[in-house]
């Protein structure tokens, strides 16, 4: 498994889509299910990485965004995470990608930015859960879905007081700019990702193809490679045609989208929501091959 390192703002690079839409067509619905899956039934979640991987997904992510101390307590958990990052790791390097991701998501505890030992709670749940990765194999640890910079802030310290390696961090961000807390700006949180040692700086957005642009050229500011997630509201291919609510309706509307994207900026490339590994390959498919571009942007 080639170092990540060595591909930074070199080659055009994909990463996996949720196993969770593939695994809802199996019934597994509710909240848990995706850990529990993982755990209990590895060869399902096995099957939708490998989907990906055939698709031509460079990077697998593991299924573990809720392998945080919290999140894994509401779902009768607590005590399993060494064995789900373990069964998460070990069903990705069956399928010997060309580099592996393990996923961590918000914990859900209640942050106050103000207080001391709020933060150093939280950023302990996060350290606790890169810590649990320790001896295994993996390229890099992929923060995903954070709201607000304060929180992302305790994900990358609490990681980086463990583990030395790369770090991909991502952000939900509306068009205009705004993350998900409805009060943090995009600005904000790429400032956070460049003072608190994150390797990748990333953003998924369900906004139309032009803004997730912008927002790419924004990322682009900084010295770090760029990760674009398209946010996929619904796969309905019998749409016709990208609206405003749900402009990355089916897999076809993904390869403009790529071509797009890399000319603004970005390096890694994924569809996530409800996309199905379809995007994946359709993202792939359309920068195969081609370097990062990297552009002189003025915002």
């Amino acid at each position: 498994m080639p170092d990540i390192q060595l591909r930074f703002h070199r080659d055009m690079l994909v990463l996996s889509s949720p196993v969770a839409p593939v695994l809802a067509r199996q019934g597994f619905t509710e909240a848990g299910d995706v850990e529990y899956v993982t755990l209990m039934e590895p060869e399902a979640v096995e099957d939708a990485l490998r989907l990906n991987l055939v698709a031509g997904a460079q990077c697998l992510v593991t299924e573990t965004a809720g392998m945080t101390p919290p999140r894994l307590a509401h779902h009768g958990m607590a005590d399993r995470m060494p064995e789900l990052a373990k069964a998460a790791l070990d069903t990705a390097n069956k399928l010997r990608p060309q580099h592996v991701l393990v996923e961590i998501g918000p914990c859900g505890l209640p942050l106050d930015p103000s207080s001391k030992a709020s933060l150093n709670e939280n950023r302990d749940q996060y350290a606790r859960a890169a810590r649990a990765c320790e001896g295994m194999q993996l390229d890099a640890f992929f923060l995903n879905g954070f709201a607000n910079p304060s929180d992302l802030k305790c994900a990358l310290m609490g990681v980086r007081q463990v583990s030395g390696l790369p770090v991909f961090a991502s952000v939900d961000v509306a068009a205009d700019g705004t993350l998900a807390d409805g009060r943090s700006t995009f600005a904000e949180a790429l400032s956070v990702m460049a003072e608190f040692e994150a390797s990748v700086a990333g953003f998924s957005t369900k906004a139309p193809l032009v803004d997730a642009c912008a927002l790419a050229k924004q990322a682009a500011t900084t010295p770090l490679p760029v990760l674009a997630q398209l946010d996929v509201v619904r796969h309905d291919p019998k749409q016709g045609q990208a609206t405003e609510e749900n402009p990355y309706y089916c897999p076809d509307v993904a390869v403009d989208a790529a071509l797009t994207l890399r000319a603004a900026g970005a390096q890694f490339l994924r569809a996530t929501g409800a996309a199905t590994p379809a995007y994946a390959g359709a993202l792939a498919a359309a920068v195969d091959g081609t370097d990062a571009h990297r552009p002189d942007v003025e915002l």
